[in-house]
Protein backbone atom coordinates (compact mmCIF):
# COMPACT_ATOMS: atom_id res chain seq x y z
CA UNK A 1 0.00 0.00 0.00
CA UNK A 2 2.88 2.38 0.78
CA UNK A 3 3.93 2.22 -2.88
CA UNK A 4 0.50 2.65 -4.48
CA UNK A 5 -0.65 6.03 -5.76
CA UNK A 6 -4.10 7.36 -6.61
CA UNK A 7 -4.50 9.34 -9.85
CA UNK A 8 -7.65 11.37 -10.52
CA UNK A 9 -8.88 12.68 -13.87
CA UNK A 10 -10.91 15.91 -14.14
CA UNK A 11 -14.09 16.37 -16.13
CA UNK A 12 -16.20 19.16 -14.65
CA UNK A 13 -19.48 17.86 -13.25
CA UNK A 14 -18.53 14.37 -14.39
CA UNK A 15 -16.28 14.50 -11.37
CA UNK A 16 -19.32 13.33 -9.38
CA UNK A 17 -18.29 9.83 -10.47
CA UNK A 18 -14.94 10.32 -8.72
CA UNK A 19 -16.76 11.72 -5.69
CA UNK A 20 -18.78 8.51 -5.45
CA UNK A 21 -15.71 6.31 -5.70
CA UNK A 22 -13.89 8.32 -3.05
CA UNK A 23 -16.93 8.27 -0.79
CA UNK A 24 -16.85 4.48 -0.86
CA UNK A 25 -13.10 4.55 -0.15
CA UNK A 26 -13.78 6.70 2.91
CA UNK A 27 -16.45 4.27 4.10
CA UNK A 28 -13.85 1.51 3.83
CA UNK A 29 -11.18 3.66 5.52
CA UNK A 30 -9.03 3.28 2.39
CA UNK A 31 -6.51 6.11 2.01
CA UNK A 32 -3.61 6.12 -0.42
CA UNK A 33 -0.22 7.59 0.57
CA UNK A 34 0.00 9.62 -2.64
CA UNK A 35 -2.87 11.38 -4.42
CA UNK A 36 -2.58 13.49 -7.57
CA UNK A 37 -5.55 15.17 -9.21
CA UNK A 38 -6.58 17.54 -11.97
CA UNK A 39 -9.45 20.03 -11.86
CA UNK A 40 -12.61 18.33 -10.52
CA UNK A 41 -10.50 15.31 -9.55
CA UNK A 42 -8.33 17.49 -7.32
CA UNK A 43 -11.40 19.11 -5.77
CA UNK A 44 -12.97 15.77 -4.92
CA UNK A 45 -9.62 14.56 -3.55
CA UNK A 46 -9.39 17.53 -1.19
CA UNK A 47 -12.57 16.42 0.59
CA UNK A 48 -11.39 12.81 0.55
CA UNK A 49 -8.16 13.88 2.26
CA UNK A 50 -10.03 15.95 4.86
CA UNK A 51 -12.05 12.79 5.57
CA UNK A 52 -15.40 14.60 5.34
CA UNK A 53 -17.86 11.91 4.39
CA UNK A 54 -20.80 13.21 2.40
CA UNK A 55 -19.26 16.63 1.75
CA UNK A 56 -18.68 16.16 -1.99
CA UNK A 57 -22.33 15.23 -2.44
CA UNK A 58 -23.53 18.23 -0.42
CA UNK A 59 -21.41 20.60 -2.48
CA UNK A 60 -21.70 19.17 -5.99
CA UNK A 61 -25.18 17.63 -5.99
CA UNK A 62 -27.25 19.47 -3.40
CA UNK A 63 -25.91 22.92 -4.31
CA UNK A 64 -25.61 22.44 -8.08
CA UNK A 65 -29.02 24.01 -8.72
CA UNK A 66 -27.99 27.22 -6.96
CA UNK A 67 -27.45 29.85 -9.71
CA UNK A 68 -24.34 31.02 -7.90
CA UNK A 69 -22.83 27.58 -8.56
CA UNK A 70 -23.49 27.29 -12.28
CA UNK A 71 -25.51 29.60 -14.52
CA UNK A 72 -25.47 31.74 -17.65
CA UNK A 73 -25.96 34.75 -15.38
CA UNK A 74 -22.52 34.09 -13.92
CA UNK A 75 -21.08 34.37 -17.41
CA UNK A 76 -22.89 37.62 -18.15
CA UNK A 77 -21.84 39.22 -14.86
CA UNK A 78 -18.38 37.72 -14.30
CA UNK A 79 -17.45 36.05 -17.59
CA UNK A 80 -17.47 32.62 -15.95
CA UNK A 81 -20.09 29.85 -16.13
CA UNK A 82 -19.14 28.40 -12.76
CA UNK A 83 -19.28 30.84 -9.86
CA UNK A 84 -15.66 30.51 -8.81
CA UNK A 85 -15.95 32.80 -5.76
CA UNK A 86 -18.97 30.80 -4.65
CA UNK A 87 -17.20 27.48 -5.17
CA UNK A 88 -13.80 28.32 -3.75
CA UNK A 89 -14.63 30.87 -1.05
CA UNK A 90 -18.25 31.00 0.10
CA UNK A 91 -18.94 27.25 0.11
CA UNK A 92 -15.73 26.03 1.82
CA UNK A 93 -15.60 28.91 4.29
CA UNK A 94 -19.31 29.39 5.08
CA UNK A 95 -21.88 26.96 3.66
CA UNK A 96 -20.16 23.55 3.83
CA UNK A 97 -16.98 24.32 5.80
CA UNK A 98 -13.82 22.56 4.72
CA UNK A 99 -11.82 20.86 7.48
CA UNK A 100 -8.40 22.35 6.84
CA UNK A 101 -6.98 21.01 10.10
CA UNK A 102 -7.72 17.37 9.30
CA UNK A 103 -6.40 17.83 5.78
CA UNK A 104 -3.14 19.38 6.97
CA UNK A 105 -2.64 16.78 9.69
CA UNK A 106 -3.00 13.91 7.21
CA UNK A 107 0.16 12.06 6.21
CA UNK A 108 -0.87 11.64 2.57
CA UNK A 109 0.98 13.48 -0.18
CA UNK A 110 -1.31 15.57 -2.37
CA UNK A 111 -0.36 17.01 -5.76
CA UNK A 112 -2.62 19.40 -7.70
CA UNK A 113 -2.02 20.00 -11.41
CA UNK A 114 -2.47 23.39 -13.08
CA UNK A 115 -1.23 24.92 -16.34
CA UNK A 116 0.95 28.02 -16.63
CA UNK A 117 -0.69 30.33 -19.19
CA UNK A 118 2.58 31.97 -20.22
CA UNK A 119 4.65 28.83 -20.76
CA UNK A 120 1.97 26.25 -21.51
CA UNK A 121 3.70 23.90 -19.09
CA UNK A 122 2.23 21.81 -16.29
CA UNK A 123 2.67 23.07 -12.74
CA UNK A 124 2.59 20.50 -9.94
CA UNK A 125 1.73 21.93 -6.54
CA UNK A 126 2.66 19.86 -3.52
CA UNK A 127 0.66 19.89 -0.30
CA UNK A 128 3.59 21.19 1.73
CA UNK A 129 4.11 24.13 -0.63
CA UNK A 130 0.54 25.47 -0.69
CA UNK A 131 -0.77 24.82 2.83
CA UNK A 132 -2.51 28.18 3.18
CA UNK A 133 -3.32 28.50 -0.52
CA UNK A 134 -5.13 25.23 -1.18
CA UNK A 135 -8.36 26.86 -2.36
CA UNK A 136 -6.47 29.15 -4.75
CA UNK A 137 -4.63 26.21 -6.33
CA UNK A 138 -7.80 24.14 -6.61
CA UNK A 139 -9.49 27.10 -8.27
CA UNK A 140 -6.61 27.45 -10.72
CA UNK A 141 -6.65 23.75 -11.58
CA UNK A 142 -10.40 24.03 -12.26
CA UNK A 143 -10.37 27.23 -14.34
CA UNK A 144 -11.46 26.20 -17.82
CA UNK A 145 -10.42 28.51 -20.70
CA UNK A 146 -13.13 30.85 -22.01
CA UNK A 147 -15.62 30.03 -19.23
CA UNK A 148 -13.34 30.97 -16.31
CA UNK A 149 -10.61 33.52 -15.79
CA UNK A 150 -6.98 32.62 -15.18
CA UNK A 151 -5.93 32.63 -11.53
CA UNK A 152 -2.90 34.74 -10.54
CA UNK A 153 -0.51 33.01 -8.15
CA UNK A 154 3.01 34.10 -7.26
CA UNK A 155 3.60 35.93 -10.53
CA UNK A 156 2.00 33.27 -12.71
CA UNK A 157 -1.39 33.05 -14.38
CA UNK A 158 -2.80 29.54 -13.97
CA UNK A 159 -5.63 27.63 -15.65
CA UNK A 160 -7.04 24.12 -15.97
CA UNK A 161 -4.43 21.44 -15.36
CA UNK A 162 -6.18 19.14 -17.82
CA UNK A 163 -4.85 21.14 -20.77
CA UNK A 164 -1.26 20.09 -20.13
CA UNK A 165 -1.66 16.84 -18.16
CA UNK A 166 -5.22 15.45 -18.31
CA UNK A 167 -4.54 12.22 -16.40
CA UNK A 168 -1.23 12.68 -14.53
CA UNK A 169 -0.14 9.05 -14.39
CA UNK A 170 3.39 9.76 -15.62
CA UNK A 171 3.92 12.34 -12.88
CA UNK A 172 2.84 9.78 -10.26
CA UNK A 173 5.35 7.32 -11.71
CA UNK A 174 8.09 9.96 -11.76
CA UNK A 175 7.36 10.63 -8.09
CA UNK A 176 8.18 7.01 -7.33
CA UNK A 177 4.76 5.35 -7.43
CA UNK A 178 5.11 2.53 -9.92
CA UNK A 179 1.72 1.06 -9.01
CA UNK A 180 -1.34 3.29 -9.29
CA UNK A 181 -5.10 3.21 -9.08
CA UNK A 182 -6.63 5.60 -11.61
CA UNK A 183 -10.15 6.97 -11.40
CA UNK A 184 -11.35 8.10 -14.82
CA UNK A 185 -14.60 9.98 -15.45
CA UNK A 186 -15.23 8.71 -18.96
CA UNK A 187 -16.12 5.27 -20.24
CA UNK A 188 -13.47 2.89 -21.61
CA UNK A 189 -14.43 3.54 -25.23
CA UNK A 190 -14.25 7.32 -24.95
CA UNK A 191 -11.80 9.25 -27.11
CA UNK A 192 -11.58 13.02 -27.52
CA UNK A 193 -12.20 14.63 -30.90
CA UNK A 194 -10.43 17.65 -32.33
CA UNK A 195 -12.07 20.96 -31.42
CA UNK A 196 -14.27 22.45 -34.12
CA UNK A 197 -12.85 25.83 -33.09
CA UNK A 198 -9.27 24.72 -33.73
CA UNK A 199 -8.49 27.28 -36.46
CA UNK A 200 -9.87 30.17 -34.41
CA UNK A 201 -8.02 29.33 -31.20
CA UNK A 202 -4.90 31.46 -31.93
CA UNK A 203 -7.17 34.50 -32.24
CA UNK A 204 -9.22 33.54 -29.19
CA UNK A 205 -6.06 33.11 -27.12
CA UNK A 206 -4.24 36.31 -28.04
CA UNK A 207 -3.55 37.17 -24.38
CA UNK A 208 -1.94 33.77 -23.77
CA UNK A 209 -0.58 32.52 -27.13
CA UNK A 210 0.97 29.40 -25.55
CA UNK A 211 -2.51 28.20 -24.58
CA UNK A 212 -3.77 27.95 -28.18
CA UNK A 213 -1.52 24.99 -29.16
CA UNK A 214 -2.58 23.18 -25.98
CA UNK A 215 -6.22 23.52 -26.94
CA UNK A 216 -5.54 22.55 -30.55
CA UNK A 217 -3.61 19.43 -29.58
CA UNK A 218 -5.62 18.58 -26.49
CA UNK A 219 -7.39 15.68 -28.19
CA UNK A 220 -4.08 14.09 -29.17
CA UNK A 221 -2.62 14.45 -25.68
CA UNK A 222 -5.71 12.98 -24.08
CA UNK A 223 -5.96 10.04 -26.49
CA UNK A 224 -2.22 9.33 -26.25
CA UNK A 225 -2.52 9.33 -22.46
CA UNK A 226 -5.38 6.83 -22.61
CA UNK A 227 -3.30 4.61 -24.92
CA UNK A 228 -0.41 4.78 -22.44
CA UNK A 229 -2.73 3.87 -19.58
CA UNK A 230 -3.99 0.85 -21.51
CA UNK A 231 -0.43 -0.34 -22.13
CA UNK A 232 0.50 0.09 -18.47
CA UNK A 233 -2.62 -1.73 -17.36
CA UNK A 234 -1.65 -4.70 -19.53
CA UNK A 235 1.68 -4.76 -17.66
CA UNK A 236 -0.17 -5.00 -14.36
CA UNK A 237 1.06 -1.68 -12.94
CA UNK A 238 -2.34 0.04 -13.05
CA UNK A 239 -5.85 -0.60 -11.87
CA UNK A 240 -8.47 1.59 -13.55
CA UNK A 241 -11.88 2.50 -12.18
CA UNK A 242 -14.19 4.16 -14.70
CA UNK A 243 -17.93 4.33 -15.44
CA UNK A 244 -19.35 0.87 -16.05
CA UNK A 245 -22.06 2.28 -18.29
CA UNK A 246 -22.63 5.31 -20.50
CA UNK A 247 -23.18 8.46 -18.48
CA UNK A 248 -25.60 11.24 -19.41
CA UNK A 249 -23.79 13.93 -17.43
CA UNK A 250 -21.94 16.64 -19.36
CA UNK A 251 -19.00 18.71 -18.15
CA UNK A 252 -21.51 21.48 -17.43
CA UNK A 253 -24.57 19.88 -15.81
CA UNK A 254 -27.17 21.03 -13.25
CA UNK A 255 -29.72 18.20 -13.33
CA UNK A 256 -29.92 16.92 -9.75
CA UNK A 257 -31.10 13.41 -10.66
CA UNK A 258 -28.37 12.90 -13.26
CA UNK A 259 -25.67 14.09 -10.88
CA UNK A 260 -26.97 11.92 -8.05
CA UNK A 261 -27.11 8.88 -10.36
CA UNK A 262 -23.52 9.45 -11.43
CA UNK A 263 -22.40 9.79 -7.82
CA UNK A 264 -24.15 6.52 -6.96
CA UNK A 265 -22.60 4.83 -9.99
CA UNK A 266 -19.16 5.77 -8.65
CA UNK A 267 -19.96 4.18 -5.30
CA UNK A 268 -21.38 1.08 -6.98
CA UNK A 269 -18.39 0.62 -9.29
CA UNK A 270 -15.94 1.12 -6.41
CA UNK A 271 -17.72 -1.50 -4.35
CA UNK A 272 -17.67 -3.93 -7.28
CA UNK A 273 -13.91 -3.38 -7.68
CA UNK A 274 -13.00 -3.50 -3.99
CA UNK A 275 -11.66 -7.07 -3.94
CA UNK A 276 -9.55 -6.33 -7.01
CA UNK A 277 -8.26 -3.14 -5.40
CA UNK A 278 -7.28 -4.95 -2.20
CA UNK A 279 -5.49 -7.66 -4.21
CA UNK A 280 -3.76 -5.06 -6.38
CA UNK A 281 -2.50 -3.12 -3.36
CA UNK A 282 -1.10 -6.23 -1.69
CA UNK A 283 0.68 -7.49 -4.80
CA UNK A 284 4.37 -6.57 -5.04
Amino acid sequence: MDQTGLVLEGGGMRGLYTAGVLEYFMEQDLYFPYVIGVSAGACMAATYLSRQKGRNKKVNVDLASDPRFLSFRNFVVRREIFGMDFLFDIIPNQIVPYDFNTYLEGKEQFVVVATDCHTGKSMYFQKKDVESNLLTILRASSSLPFISRAVPYKGRDLIDGGLSDPIPIKKAQQDGYKKNVIIMTKEAEYRLNRSKWSRLLPVMCRKYPRVAPLLQERYKLYNDTVTYIESEREKGSLLVIQPSRTIAVKRIERNHNKLFDLYNLGMKDAKAQMKNIEKFIKTN
